[in-house]
């Protein structure tokens, strides 16, 4: 077991380039929730870089330097539908988009439900964004980040984690051994974009539903990941971008979380783009579309009140 996670931490320092500083796993030995099935996650590098079968969930770590660093942090669920992650795409392209923005950003490689490495399928994504978060605002100081400014960003059925950490996230436990168990994993705000947001069928991306819940989940279960019916006045604030001629994730999604978010008083954002369908990442060369970082770094900016 140490041999995999030392081998995991060479990676990162091989793999780290100007803006890449290191990847790190999530927990100390075997995640919870989980149990050996003889399973090797899976890269698939044919025009993106996808990712499948994790077993040992990590975080790769980007920060811009001491003197760009504007305290805000950011991390990153890349999509998938729950099957795999688009880890470069929706991933740590972004990651890099944001530290050059004095954004410390955070690629979160985690767990999927389908691998038979999972004791209770639906838990471990949702463990492990936790972790990350928790793990983000224990070395916060190290990091040059501010504590109290750390979000999440999610990206299609990474949305949809985003989302539910974002309604269901813990102060932490204080008694706990483990000090990054202590820390808090509330997100400070939420980045959706295009998000699954909703398992309501009849609006809902039918995989994601799938590979999270199984063929025919409990009602009550489906109503608990359901984001826009978990939405309280503790909820943090989100932006959500999405595109009105999404096929795969209809924008009802980020509509219905947006008018909840409204609702209870939350501070929110909603940019709809007429175009763009599904599954854009950074949207470069697609004109007006390719302008949604910008919208998002504004909002973040506005938040720290800047």
């Amino acid at each position: 077991m140490k041999q995999i996670l030392l081998s995991t931490l060479i990676i990162g320092l091989c793999l780290s380039g100007l803006s890449q500083n290191m990847i790190i796993p999530l927990w100390d030995g075997e995640p919870p929730n989980y149990r050996e099935a003889g399973l090797q996650t899976l890269f698939d590098t044919t025009d993106i870089v996808r990712v499948s079968h994790v077993r040992y969930p990590d975080l790769a770590v980007f920060l811009p330097s001491k003197k760009n660093a504007t305290g805000e942090a950011v991390v990153i669920c890349p999509g998938g539908g729950y099957v795999r992650l688009a880890y470069d795409w929706e991933g740590s392209d972004v990651a890099r988009w944001l530290s050059s923005r004095g954004i410390a950003a955070f690629v979160l490689k985690y767990r999927l439900p389908g691998p038979e490495s999972n004791l209770v399928p639906h838990l471990s994504s949702l463990m492990d964004a936790s972790r990350a978060m928790r793990l983000v605002r224990y070395h916060a100081a190290q990091w040059n980040v501010d504590p109290e400014k750390i979000g999440i960003m999610g990206f299609s059925a990474g949305g949809h984690l985003a989302s539910t950490l974002s309604t269901h996230y813990d102060e932490g436990d204080p008694d706990a051994a483990d000090p990054v168990e202590r820390m808090s994993c509330r997100p400070d705000f939420s980045i959706l974009i295009y998000p699954v947001i909703s398992m309501d069928p009849e609006i809902t991306h039918g995989g994601s539903r799938r590979a999270l819940l199984g063929d025919e989940p409990d009602e009550a279960l489906a109503v608990h990941y359901s984001s826009e019916r978990q939405v309280t006045a503790d909820t943090p604030p989100a932006i959500l971008v999405h595109s009105g001629d999404d096929r795969s994730v209809p924008v009802e999604n980020s509509i219905a979380y947006y008018r909840a978010l409204q609702k209870n008083g939350i501070t929110a954002s909603l940019h709809v783009y007429p175009f763009g369908g599904h599954g854009y990442s950074l949207a470069v060369g697609k004109g007006h579309l390719s302008t949604w970082p910008d919208r998002v770094a504004e909002w973040i900016r506005y938040l720290s009140g800047d």
